[in-house]
């Protein structure tokens, strides 16, 4: 009869599946025997060697011709290349990983003797042009040697290419906790040094699978860049096909032949009346079908500066669709191009290095080259070290002269410039360069490529291809003008909104925080009197104009100093020592050095000024005052300090990206655009900013960063008000539309809403107390996993929005101080409740529910009061530690909590040691646990129940053991489990328990071997020798056998380790 329920077991509703959909999307199936075989029986080797060897030899690609006659490399030449990539020195991981991906995609050049002499020739591992020439290859549980060769690790499933793992894949069921979070976690434990990295200096992508949901990396990729994937196109037939069309019999044999044997019947019954496609599906499918997966690994992997980057979906999907855009001609000799709009923040100038790898790898386009253009020098040398980083050689123009030398030698294939040396490149050209196959990626290519510069460039390279790149939303007035220009959108285009769903970015939160200037109306009225005497009325009114201006205002040396102190309080109270950088934009260079004097003198943040040289007026803030030499003195300060203009600015780059300090970076333009610091929080505006610019200047602190769940903008120019309208309402931003702004900035009066619903829900989990006092109803709330899971997500979230609105002034507007005292009073009560419960029910401390930021806001704005000591898990075998901690906690209800569920922890994690005994003892406490709850038994009886059964726990009572069994561990959890095994059965009054015990102990040791546990054949052996056992010798049945020697198997692999 079929099962008519689903199993959430993980080899039933994950592992198998994938397996399947790989082997239909046209992967050999080998066991995991096969593949140790294929590797010559070393689980230190990873390398199907068998089939690498083959590939090497008989790939049509690694065929040469000489003299009219076809050769194959030698046998030589073919294990150096295998060994190359076995015998790789250890660099470091992403190092060796790197070098492998070159040879990979590169091949490595061997010299053979032929007859006309010694020639060299390119030797390939894989063959990216003929996809179908190489072999493909998926196993399960591949079962891979420590760095230390003392243990082994299994990853789920491991695909080849020509016998190298290129794909590792975690598979995990859906019903536990966070399930890709702990299949990433496992992923990256793997990675480790004293691990089996070794198998991750070839992995090119790595998934994590969990049916409803998947998130994909590559080697080194932290936790919190792993990324889901979006299809931009409908595939769902083709996967439903997939996934139920049906194993042939000899695959399904080999699958099911040993591990997977017990799980056939439910696979057949699920094959025979068909699945529905999953999330795990779409994934597999999307990403390791063989076009997709040698596309991903060739041409969207890249190195940046130590650290290995897989292209996310948009970046794909829009590098492939702009190649196929060049491919086509808008004029005979002048091929298409376009706009890529891809929002700050979600990887632009990778892009590009993408974009320029695929077009120069694309095989119809002959020797093309790539000129990346920007409008900034600072820009231009930031996209160069970006290219660089890459392995790619960008040749940078540091001059007019330079940019022609470049274009005209045509074995450059990627330079960058700046946009206005284009100028000077025209005036000193005196010949025609050629423009075939030149493709021109222009940065913000809406800001300033279709002016008069773009007309220059367009001189200077008349056929080029041009491809505009732009961070922000085009505005209503460019749209025309820039799709003109450049040819339309090329798709898909990358939103801010998209952006922060995929988690590219994370979310801004604005505040308007403007100072309001005391002005002293009649001794200013009697100024301007005296100042404009003699002047007309318009004279009047354009100086009257000038000294209202909010550019002025906001210069004030009262407001610089007001605006100074509020910064130094906010960052000290809410940002200091949580490892977050903040950076203060101001109006002048001049305004730039007050704000550091003023945040020096009040001595809470340390702070640097980070601007461009004086030019010749910079003495000068205005045409009627005095010469201010201030900004020059500090430019000379900084040239004695650093050397030159520009060590001075890459090393207050360095300090404030890696540093401690500065905390605060001050800046009047610069950093404002193109600047990458993740730790980078909090923007605080002191000057005007509009359209473009704005919007560049807020997504500075968008980028994502263990820890950051937000970037904070604190307006204090009111460019945006209280941000109580549509963006597109506000002069600054009106010129764009509505739709392309969404998602851009939550108004911290949403945020001050959201409080009072998270407050709201998380009281609402104890609504049934009586005795809002008694914190003992709390905690017997909480007895339930189910609801303390959904009271640590709320108080998490209670905390964090607690975290954002404290610092806000809009809260202490908005909301009543009895309500704010309210809020905080319970924001404590709630933390301890936490604590409380974590040391109650045995638990792990989540260390990401006391990340810095939140801790930094509960210490300034929340008094500590008594603070409950968190003793979390303790050891119940250590007596004294463990009579500690309970007498630390008051009442007998709360000591029999801790008491039993320390000692149910224990029981789980040593239960296969003495299956018999702890699953008696589990009950009992079970039993304990219920009546307390259901009210039958008091506080005291239940603490001296529960005291007794963790005695019996530690004590490992023997009650019913024979004499000679007594203090032998193994052999009385053997015996126990035999006694059990047998109870019912007939052949129990004629079997010496004691004897068996020990015959099986006898058996167990003769087959654990070094490294049993990770043998399989070791493994089976033992479990035969087991059957035969007790089938010939002591005559049991088949049933009461299965059940005793998965028992016993148990306990041999937790406790017979060799």
């Amino acid at each position: 009869m079929p099962n008519d329920t689903p199993s959430f077991k993980e080899d039933h509703i994950s592992q198998i599946p994938a397996l399947q959909l790989l082997i239909n999307l046209g992967y050999e199936y080998i066991t995991p025997a096969e593949a140790m075989r294929l590797r010559g029986g070393k689980a230190g080797n990873v390398i199907l060697e068998t089939v690498l060897e083959d590939r090497l030899k008989n790939m049509p690609c690694n065929t040469f011709t000489s003299g009219g006659k076809e050769y194959q490399f030698s046998n030589s030449s073919v294990s150096e290349a295998i060994n190359t990539l076995k015998k790789m020195p250890y660099d470091g991981l992403i190092r060796n990983n790197e070098q492998i991906y070159d040879l990979l995609s590169l091949g490595k050049i061997f010299e053979e003797t032929l007859p006309s002499g010694k020639k060299s020739f390119d030797l390939k591992y894989i063959d990216w042009e003929n996809i179908s020439d190489n072999i493909y290859h998926v196993t399960e549980e591949f079962s891979v040697e420590t760095s230390d060769g003392v243990h082994h690790r299994r990853p789920d499933i491991v695909l080849f290419i020509n016998g190298i793992p290129v794909c590792v894949i975690e598979c995990k069921r859906p019903d536990m906790k966070k399930p890709v979070e702990q299949a990433i976690s496992q992923q990256l434990r793997n990675q480790a040094r004293e691990e089996i990295y070794y198998l991750f200096t070839f992995s090119q992508i790595l998934i994590a699978l969990s049916v409803d949901d998947a998130s994909y990396g590559t080697t080194g990729t932290p936790i919190k860049f792993w990324s889901k994937w979006k299809e931009r196109s409908n595939d769902a037939a083709d996967i439903q096909a997939l996934i139920n069309k049906p194993l042939n019999s000899d695959v399904k044999t080999g699958i099911f032949k040993e591990r997977y044997q017990y799980a056939l019947k439910y696979f057949e019954d699920m094959e025979s009346m068909g699945r529905q496609v999953t999330e795990q599906d779409r994934v597999i499918y999307r990403l390791c079908r063989h076009e997709r997966l040698m596309d991903l690994i060739r041409y969207f992997i890249i190195f940046d500066a130590g650290e290995k980057k897989i292209a996310r979906h948009q970046q794909f999907f829009v590098v492939k669709s702009a190649v196929e855009r060049v491919k086509q001609y808008e004029t005979k000799s002048k091929r298409k191009g376009g706009v890529i709009w891809h929002t700050q923040g979600s990887g632009k100038s990778l892009t590009m290095v993408m974009l320029s790898k695929a077009i120069a790898m694309e095989s119809s386009i002959s020797n093309p080259r790539v000129i990346i253009v920007t409008d900034r020098i600072n820009l231009d040398k930031q996209i160069r070290d970006t290219f660089r980083h890459c392995g790619i050689d960008a040749k940078r123009a540091g001059s007019g002269t330079d940019l022609l030398k470049l274009l005209e030698n045509e074995q450059n294939t990627v330079m960058t410039t700046v946009l206005f040396k284009f100028r000077s490149a025209v005036r000193k050209s005196d010949k025609e360069i050629n423009t075939e196959n030149v493709f021109v990626l222009a940065d913000e290519g809406h800001r300033s490529h279709y002016g008069t510069a773009r007309g220059t460039m367009e001189r200077m390279l008349p056929g080029a291809c041009y491809i505009g790149f732009t961070g922000t939303p085009l505005m209503k007035d460019e749209k025309r003008s820039t799709i003109e220009k450049f040819g339309g959108f090329i798709d898909p285009t990358y939103t801010i909104e998209e952006a922060t769903e995929d988690g590219a970015v994370v979310r801004l939160i604005y505040e308007g925080r403007m100072n309001i200037l005391n002005v002293n109306q009649e001794e200013t009225d009697k100024w301007f009197v005296r100042e404009s005497e003699g002047l007309s009325y318009g004279q009047q009114a354009d100086l009257k104009r000038e000294y209202t201006r909010k550019s002025r205002l906001m210069s004030v040396e009262d407001n610089i100093k007001a605006i100074a102190y509020d910064i130094s309080e906010h960052y000290s109270k809410n940002w200091k020592d949580t490892g977050f950088k903040a950076q203060l934009a101001t109006g002048s260079k001049a305004d730039a050095l007050k704000y550091k004097k003023y945040l020096d003198s009040f001595g809470k943040v340390t702070s640097e000024v980070l601007i461009s040289g004086p030019d010749d007026r910079e003495g000068y803030e205005d045409v009627d005052e005095e010469p201010n030499d201030e900004v020059k003195k500090f430019w000379k300060k900084m040239m004695e300090r650093f050397g030159d203009s520009e060590k001075y600015e890459e090393q207050i780059v360095n300090m404030f990206k890696h540093g401690d300090e500065p905390e605060i970076i001050i800046v009047v333009s610069k950093l404002l655009t193109g600047f990458d610091a993740p730790r980078n929080a909090i923007l605080y505006l002191a000057k005007e900013l509009h359209d473009h610019t704005l919007l560049q200047a807020i997504a500075r602190v968008n980028r994502v960063c263990e820890g950051k769940e937000y970037g904070f903008i604190v307006d204090y120019a009111g460019i945006l008000g209280e941000l109580d309208k549509a963006l597109t309402f506000y002069k600054a931003l009106g010129r764009f539309e509505e739709s392309d702004l969404k998602g851009a900035l939550i108004s911290m009066k949403e945020e001050v809403k959201q409080v009072s619903e998270d407050y709201t829900n998380l009281k609402a989990m104890f609504r049934s107390i009586k005795n809002k006092q008694d914190s003992e109803e709390y905690l017997r709330v909480l007895n339930d996993e189910e609801i303390r899971d959904k009271f640590y997500e709320r108080i998490s979230r209670f905390s964090l929005r607690m975290g954002i609105v404290l610092s806000s002034g809009i809260f202490y507007e908005e909301v009543d101080e009895k309500q704010i005292e309210e809020y905080k009073r319970h924001l404590k009560f709630f933390q301890n409740l936490r604590r409380m419960s974590k040391n109650r029910y045995a638990e792990k401390l989540d260390m990401a529910e006391y990340e810095p930021k939140i801790k930094r806001i509960l210490d300034t704005y929340i008094t500590s009061g008594d603070m409950v000591q968190l003793t979390g898990q303790v050891d119940i075998f250590d007596s004294v530690k463990f009579e500690k901690a309970v007498e630390q906690v008051e009442g007998k209800a709360a000591k029999a909590d801790t008491i039993a569920y320390n000692t149910q922890r224990t029981i789980k994690e040593k239960f296969d040691e003495d299956p018999v005994f702890f699953k008696k003892f589990s009950e009992l406490l079970k039993d304990a646990i219920e009546a307390f709850k259901a009210e039958r038994i008091s506080d005291a009886q239940y603490l001296d129940k529960v005291k007794d059964i963790a005695q019996s726990v530690v004590n490992k009572d023997s009650e019913g053991l024979p004499e000679e069994i007594k203090g032998n561990g193994a052999v009385a959890a053997i015996y126990r489990v035999v006694e059990d095994g047998l109870k019912d059965s007939e052949k129990a009054g004629g079997i010496d328990m004691s004897k068996t015990a020990f015959m099986i102990e006898d058996i167990v040791n003769r087959h654990a071997i070094v490294d049993w546990q990770e043998n399989e054949d070791a493994k089976k052996s033992m479990l035969n020798s087991l059957e035969d056992y007790m089938i010939d010798e002591l005559g049991v049945d088949y049933n009461s056998v299965d059940v005793i020697s998965t028992e016993i198997m148990k306990i041999a692999l937790s406790r017979y380790t060799k």
